[in-house]
């Protein structure tokens, strides 16, 4: 026995384990120990070398030995509909999770047989999401991004399509050793290893493991390409063990008009598959237009052989910023500390404390500010969900409630005033109405006309305007027809033999193959000048880093033509070749940027360039920019709705880090 304990155990050198700087090795188990080590992620072409956190570590015979603390996992299912709001709900949870001291990941697997999600259509699925690593996933990693103020990698976005290749590689390579592959056992087993090894990347800024893994699984119970994944998770559980598992079934509790009742038998079925296939839930969370009546709640416990205190509900609200507090007031940290045997306090802390008054503040607020945001995805608002959550943040910083007014950029085009004059007059009214105006990124030709007139209002009547990325390059091609004669100016996406080639492709570009092939990910900007708007609102930085996802850029040949204009190219990549940042002088704020910084935007720290938009927009940012060097007043938060704008700082508005912000 003692040579069985002395195997498995993990012997540590004091010398070869250099603990992060800054990091106490104490802590509440005793002492920590760590080793850098390098990690296979997912695919085998994916290395990051990362701290592992031993554990304990006690004496045996003069020797120190580690052992490794258990990862908890919260897996979270769906039932009855998909976009019930299993990504709010499991971003809620991790929120509860890390505002008790936890260490959290988040996985998303969607089982598709894309292998990423760079190339699907908005409409199919919402935005592509961007992260650090240039990974294109789904939307509900910006969700786990925002709510978490993480920063998450591709391979916390599992599909279909990459574990089929991750297994058809190995196979390929002999490692299967002539064996019959089969979903069971050389799927199922690759998923289980996959999540074992990504939920222990470190997400947050350090190097230490997080504790908390909560995994969302897309679609809904019983959808038969969601069953491999399904089986895998039925094996998973025991392979965890009892204490660190725990399922969450989300599902949705209907409530016809004719008779105003609220409906169990949806989730009674919901469950009866979920436990038809090998899973069993914990905590049933019942997504209702209203909140659930105690005697429907009862029912659901009866008949899904769960306690009463194990369902939950999750009603429509007018913010989700509502939903972790909802969650916690029904007493599910009391749950996750007596079933996962967690080491955490029952009580409310400072960081969860914070989410629940910036809902309070959501709801009092009076002020409006109003942004027409012109694109070509607007009938499905997921399609700009970061854009969305980007303006909110701002506008809720600045003590403003955000009015977006989604114009279709066909709209604006003469063509549709012909076909269909109401909607054209609909649209331009909008964007006459508008404190400011926003184009975001996009692709193709369609609508492009529509989107240049949007910015030639903004520049000709000095209406503040974003441009974010092709919204930025369409800024560049409608001042150089507009201001520098050059009538012929395009892009080569739009016309590839354009006299004028003012916007071209990029070197990294390959037309033959669409998937992953763009510029991806977070890079540096550098800035050119001390003058500059974006620049103050920044921090005063000489460069930023922000993520970029586009396949086309300003011509640098062409620039020259710019020189001594209102329009400057006031960022550049670090080479000083590709054009990042515009701004346009005599303004009161006109700028174009080519990444996309509403992927990094937060809650409680609202992305720069958004918000110099909503403080022009509010006549605010004068006032901002001249009192960004007086010291930081104690007072973070403001209820008051005043356009006198008393906390003119970003930092102002937002909770400090020492008050639970990471």
């Amino acid at each position: 026995m003692e040579a069985r304990t002395k195997k498995m155990s993990l012997e540590v050198s004091s010398l070869a384990c250099p603990r992060p700087a800054g990091r106490s090795l104490m802590g509440a188990t005793g002492c920590h120990t760590w080793r850098l080590c390098p990690v296979k992620v997912g695919s085998e072409s994916h290395h990051r070398p990362r701290f592992l956190r031993l554990g304990a570590t006690s004496t045996s015979g003069g020797r120190h030995v580690a052992t490794a603390a258990p990862m908890k996992y919260i897996l979270v299912t769906g039932g009855v509909i998909s976009g019930i709001g299993k990504g709010i709900i499991a971003s809620s949870i991790g929120t509860i999770l890390k505002s008790c001291g936890l260490r959290v990941t988040a996985i998303k697997i969607d089982p598709y047989i894309n292998i990423d999600a760079g190339t699907f259509s908005p409409y199919e699925h919402g935005e592509v999401f961007v992260l650090n690593d240039g990974g294109e996933v789904d939307l509900d990693l910006g969700n786990y991004e925002r709510f978490l103020d993480i920063n998450l990698y591709k391979d916390n976005n599992i599909t279909t399509g990459k574990i089929y290749h991750h297994v058809i590689k190995k196979e390929r390579r002999g490692d299967y050793l002539g064996k019959t592959v089969q979903v069971v056992p050389h799927i199922t087993d690759a998923i289980q290893e996959w999540v074992m090894n990504q939920s222990k990347v470190p997400v947050d800024g350090n190097l230490e493991e997080p504790q908390i893994c909560v995994i969302e699984l897309g679609g809904t119970i019983g959808d038969i390409e969601g069953m491999p994944f399904v089986e895998a998770f039925r094996q998973f559980q025991f392979k965890a063990k009892r204490d660190n598992f725990y399922n969450i079934h989300v599902s949705l509790v209907p409530q016809p008009s004719a008779t105003g009742e609220q409906k169990t038998k949806p989730t009674q079925n919901s469950v009866r598959a979920l436990r038809g296939l090998g899973l069993t839930p914990d905590l049933i969370v019942c997504r209702s237009s209203t909140p659930i009546e105690m005697a429907v709640k009862e029912k659901i416990s009866m008949f899904c052989h769960v306690n009463p205190e194990q369902v939950m509900c999750i009603h429509d609200v007018s913010s989700t910023y509502r939903v972790p507090v909802l969650l916690e007031q029904q007493g599910i940290v009391k749950h996750f500390k007596e079933r996962l045997d967690l080491p955490i306090s029952d009580s409310s802390s400072g960081l969860l404390l914070k989410w629940g008054n910036m809902a309070d503040r959501y709801e009092r607020l009076q002020k409006i500010c109003s942004i027409a945001l012109v694109g070509k995805y607007t009938k499905l608002r997921d399609c700009y969900a970061s854009v969305f959550k980007a303006l909110e943040h701002s506008a809720l910083a600045i003590n403003h409630k955000l009015n977006l007014m989604y114009i279709d950029s066909i709209d604006l085009e003469q063509d549709a005033k012909a076909q269909d004059p109401v909607r054209f007059h609909e649209a331009w009214q909008k964007l006459c109405k508008a404190d400011g105006v926003l184009v975001p990124g996009g692709f193709g030709l369609r609508g492009t006309l529509g989107k240049i007139q949007a910015i030639s209002w903004a520049r000709t009547r000095k209406i503040p305007f974003l441009g974010v990325c092709l919204g930025m390059q369409l800024a560049v091609i409608e001042f150089a027809r507009s201001c520098l004669d050059m009538k012929d100016a395009n892009s080569t996406e739009f016309e590839p033999d354009t006299p004028v080639p003012l916007v071209i492709d990029m070197p990294e570009h390959n037309p033959g193959d669409l998937g992953g092939t763009m510029r991806l990910g977070l890079r540096r900007t550098v800035f050119k000048t001390q003058n500059s708007i974006l620049r103050k609102l920044y921090g005063d930085v000489p460069f930023i880093e922000e993520r970029h996802r586009h396949r086309y850029e300003v011509n640098p040949n062409l620039i020259s033509h710019f020189e001594h204009k209102d329009l400057a190219f006031v960022g550049q990549d670090v080479d000083g070749k590709r054009m990042e940042i515009i701004e346009l002088a005599n303004h009161p704020y006109f700028v174009g940027v080519q990444f996309h910084p509403e992927f990094s935007s937060r809650p409680m720290k609202p992305s720069p360039p958004y918000l110099g938009l909503l403080l022009a927009a509010t006549g605010n940012l004068h006032a901002y920019l001249q009192q960004m060097s007086p010291p930081l007043s104690s007072d973070r938060y403001s209820d008051s709705s005043d356009d006198s704008f008393a906390e003119p700082r970003m930092a102002e508005l937002m909770p400090s880090e020492e008050e639970g912000i990471v």
